[in-house]
């Protein structure tokens, strides 16, 4: 034996030592008596291996090839490309037939093949000699059979799927593509960007299209795709080579249909609904807007502020202004949208890729139309109720505000103040002064307010833009009041000689004093009344400003006249 042999069968003994196997392999490889079969050295075996290479499947393998004195005759790493080639069928040395099967994809081995499995006495000329035995150190790299089919595995799957992958849908996907033995070729990750497709169209390898079915939106997936339904004897460019097996881990980011409409899903729905959603009217809401996929692209709550548009009057995708329709106030609802009902093929800023499905979680603030009235709810009445209250009445009551979904304003109880107006004077809201009108003593009531009658669209202190409010009142006094523009009005007939009887020391001139004391009692008689809810003192001094005409600090009886009301239809006077 030589001394290289000798150097090989010591590296063999320890490796087989070490894996505590029998002899009878060495013997075959440092006996030189001549070998009757391949010898086979696993050197290298992966811990998974799904499939092992049988009699009739094409492989795709590199090896390095030498004789015994260890000179290279042939390398397909040399050429760059691996060997394909179909097992047990005479295409291959009998040899590396032989040494092939029962090899897994990753797999490494050396064999030793015989001259009479090999080339025998006839060699290759100029490369490999007569009766040469021959060493390989092979890796294969893939292994198919024509009857083999696309595989799926599912990796991961979303608990709620409401619809799956069909033919002529259309997907949008993430996706890392690689050869059996893990070399990656292709990666929609490393472009940021999905691939976006029709499913069943032509557009993708047959065995993606196969693949792809069933799947559920935020699924992911392995699809193994044997290279007859991928691409066959021609690869891809540099990147697939001929005959080559591929796998896709895949995540589906969404899916729909050109025919889609949009889905609704009313998750939660208010007991008490009076009334839904309607074109033309105008929303408040809250929503969350994600892709398909759960990432989130827009949020009104991040900016505490609710979304505030017409419906159904093209103001907003037409996707939304459909998916509005209906609500009640108070609503929560999922709100699918197909990418051509929602921004399409463009998308819309960098947060929206073209063509993708959006869902919105939606939750209802508000909504009323431009001609809407107060909404009045008599939730209590007297069973004595001899007078109502009308437009020029003091008024004093008590009242909760907030709105519709509940978020508290103002609680006239919170400091147990009563609130005070004289109705008709523009002094509180038109729709609380409107819902104050008409209502008895010790009467409660709800009034639902909309914004035109309300705050507006700039809203108040602590009140949104466009807000609809809800009132709770309880009226708690009321006065009878005066015509708009008096501050008093005789309740008989006012004297005949009006001067005389205001002039007490008969001076011929009324100061503030002889004013106030004259006024003062024809009120305390029943006589007249002043203008409630205002400040006596204040009221004196404005009643006495009007009559001293001059300013000169008293009246005279030219300056004293009385206020005709230019409403033919009024029976009273006032000073």
């Amino acid at each position: 034996m030589r001394e290289s042999e000798g150097s090989f069968c010591k590296i063999m003994a320890a490796r087989y030592e070490l894996l505590v196997l029998p002899l009878l392999v060495l013997h075959g490889l440092c006996n030189p008596s001549p070998l009757e079969d391949v010898v086979i050295d696993r050197y290298s075996v992966p811990k998974i291996c799904p499939r092992e290479v049988q009699m009739g499947d094409f492989v795709r393998y590199h090896y390095n090839g030498t004789l015994k004195d260890g000179v290279k005759f042939d390398s397909s790493y040399d050429r760059g490309i691996a060997v394909a080639g179909v097992v047990g069928v005479g295409r291959l040395i009998t040899g590396m037939d032989r040494g092939l099967q029962g090899m897994c994809v990753n797999e490494r081995r050396h064999l030793i093949v015989p001259p009479h499995l090999g080339y025998g006495s006839i060699g290759v000329a100029g490369l490999i000699p007569a009766d040469a035995t021959l060493y390989f150190d092979v890796v294969l790299l893939d292994i198919w059979n024509k009857d083999d089919k696309v595989q799926t595995m599912t990796v991961d799957k979303p608990q709620s799927c409401n619809r799956t992958v069909q033919n002529t849908d259309f997907v949008r996907y993430h996706y890392n593509g690689t050869l059996l033995d893990g070399t990656a070729f292709d990666s929609s990750y490393s472009r940021s960007s999905t691939y976006d497709t029709y499913v069943g169209a032509g557009w993708l390898i047959k065995g993606m299209d196969e693949g792809l079915l069933g799947m559920c939106a935020r699924e992911q997936r392995k699809i193994i795709i044997p290279p007859f339904l991928a691409y066959g004897e021609k690869g891809y460019g540099t990147v697939v080579p001929p005959q080559a097996t591929l796998v896709f881990d895949v995540l589906l980011v969404d899916i729909h249909n050109p025919n889609d409409g949009i889905t609704v899903d009313r998750q939660e729905v208010p007991a008490a609904c009076r009334r839904t959603a309607v074109t033309g009217d105008f929303i408040r809401y809250h929503y969350n807007g994600s892709l398909m996929d759960g990432i989130l692209f827009d949020s009104s709550y991040s900016r505490n502020q609710t979304y505030n548009t017409y419906i159904g009057l093209g103001y907003i995708i037409p996707g939304m202004d459909q998916g509005l329709q209906g609500v009640c106030i108070g609503e929560r609802r999922r709100i699918t949208i197909p990418p051509h009902l929602g921004y399409g093929e463009n998308g819309a800023g960098s947060k929206i890729p073209g063509s993708a499905v959006l869902v919105f979680d939606v939750h209802v603030i508000d909504f009323h139309n431009p001609s809407d009235p107060v909404e009045i709810e008599v939730t209590h009445k007297p069973q004595d109720c001899n007078r109502t209250s009308k437009a020029g009445d003091f008024v004093r009551y008590h009242y909760n505000c907030s709105l519709l979904d509940g978020t508290p304003i103002f609680s006239s109880h919170d400091n147990e103040n009563l609130q005070q107006t004289t109705l008709g004077l523009d002094k509180v809201i038109e729709g609380l002064n409107t819902g104050l009108l008409n209502m008895c003593l010790g009467e409660r009531r709800v009034l639902i307010v909309p914004p035109h009658l309300g705050h507006g669209e700039n809203g108040g202190k602590g009140v949104p833009s466009s807000a609809v409010l809800k009132f709770e009142v309880e009226l708690l006094h009321m006065e009878e009041g005066v015509p708009d523009g008096y501050m008093f009005i005789w309740l008989t007939d006012a004297p005949e000689n009006l001067f005389e009887a205001m002039d007490l020391d008969k001076d011929g001139s009324v100061p503030p004093e002889e004013f106030s004391t004259f006024i003062l009692a024809q009120v305390a008689e029943a006589k007249g009344r002043l203008m409630p809810g205002v400040d006596q003192n204040k009221l004196m001094q404005d009643m006495f400003s009007n009559q001293d005409r001059n300013q000169d600090g008293k009246i005279t009886s030219e300056e004293l006249k009385l206020k005709t009301d230019e409403d033919k239809e009024r029976v009273h006077e006032e000073l």
